[in-house]
């Protein structure tokens, strides 16, 4: 069940890749990300081979997942130091 922990942890909330197996070129290939429909309560994104262009996997993202990103950035945000705090 070590697993699950990982899987709660908050790095892995909103995971997107940058790089997926494309059948057409036989490879790992690097993968751009395109919105391709938004519907309420979520967008779907399109993952395209950046070698041939063909669609190599999707992505969703509800509105609670955009929100809970949003959230966690600003989070992030405050948290980080402030360069006249790191300066003697």
């Amino acid at each position: 069940m070590a697993w699950m922990a990982i899987m709660s942890q908050p790095q892995f909330e909103n995971f997107t890749a940058s790089s997926l197996y494309c059948e057409k070129c036989k490879a790992s290939m690097p993968v751009r990300e395109r919105l391709l429909l938004v519907l309420p309560g979520k967008e779907i994104f399109d993952y395209l081979c950046t070698g041939c262009s063909s669609s190599v996997g999707q992505r969703e993202v509800t509105e609670g997942e955009k929100l809970m990103a949003q959230a966690m950035a600003g989070q992030s945000r405050r948290r980080a130091p402030r360069a006249h705090q790191l300066m003697p």
